[in-house]
């Protein structure tokens, strides 16, 4: 078990990373690849995994509550064969996410995703995507809201999301700039984005507690529930200061450093 190996400061550094850039259009396992690679640090173990995305979870649960809520039942009303605006909303996110379901079990089953993890593919996805970010955002109409997305419009922005199996990609980055070359406003972008972290982020935790569940240790200890807190609560302040500054702004803060860190990260890696 990887937890004793930990240090305070790795778990602080792991949580906190997590949590701030989870739905930060900066992707936030490009960060948490990197960490190790810069630092020496070991590998933190799939429990501190497993933890960190329980806190980003429960942070975007709490702040999109009354999102969640219409989601839950508009699936309900799929069920029921009923058809409305939240009805519209649950089925597009059921449709998004298929994709990502898809494309990352194919992975998984082919032992593929550990040939993504390299320098040159993270600086390359961030700087690219840093510029398909600043266009979409820069450039396309921005009128429709989270009661505009149909299916149609869903299954585009999931097969965008497919990408964010590339780090460096970045998750939110992409559904984003989806969303936005869709005609999605600012805001709604990313609440959308946000949105369908949700169904992304239980399939990534299921997937660590399968792993962890072969590996016959399913303990969590201090360090788990402490790196859960802490990114729980990052990641809520992440998303309160993003949702406001995109009141009156725009993402090319976001832009500027994903070029700063694609850049600064192959400059690094050719020296």
């Amino acid at each position: 078990m990887a937890e004793p190996s930990l240090s305070l400061v790795q778990i602080v550094v792991l949580a906190l990373l997590q949590g701030l850039t989870e739905f930060l259009p900066i992707s936030s396992s490009a960060h948490l690849i990197l960490v190790p690679v810069l630092t020496g640090w070991p590998d933190q173990g799939i429990e501190i995994d497993i933890a960190v995305h329980v806190g980003t979870l429960g942070a975007v649960l709490l702040y999109l509550r009354i999102e969640v809520l219409a989601t839950c039942r508009g699936l309900g009303g799929l069920l029921c064969r009923r058809q409305g605006g939240e009805e519209r909303l649950a089925l597009s996110l059921v449709v998004a996410t298929l994709p990502l379901l898809l494309a990352g079990g194919l992975l998984a089953l082919l032992g593929a995703t550990e040939a993504l993890r390299n320098p040159v593919v993270i600086a390359v996805a961030t700087v690219a995507g840093a510029v398909v970010l600043y266009a979409a955002d820069r450039w396309c109409r921005t009128a429709d809201g989270l009661a505009d997305i149909g299916a149609g419009r869903g299954l585009l922005i999931g097969l965008a999301q497919v990408l964010a199996l590339v780090p460096g990609a970045s998750r939110a980055g992409v559904t984003i700039t989806a969303a936005r070359l869709l005609g999605l406003e600012r805001r709604e972008a990313a609440r959308y984005s946000m949105l369908l972290s949700v169904p992304a982020i239980l399939a990534a935790g299921g997937y660590l507690g399968l792993k962890l569940a072969e590996a016959g240790d399913a303990r969590f200890g201090l360090a788990a529930l402490a790196a859960a807190l802490l990114a729980f609560l990052a990641a809520l302040i992440a998303i309160w200061l993003m949702m406001r500054w995109l009141q009156r702004a725009s993402y090319t803060p976001f832009v500027l450093y994903r070029l700063l860190l694609g850049l600064g990260l192959a400059w690094w890696y050719l020296a």
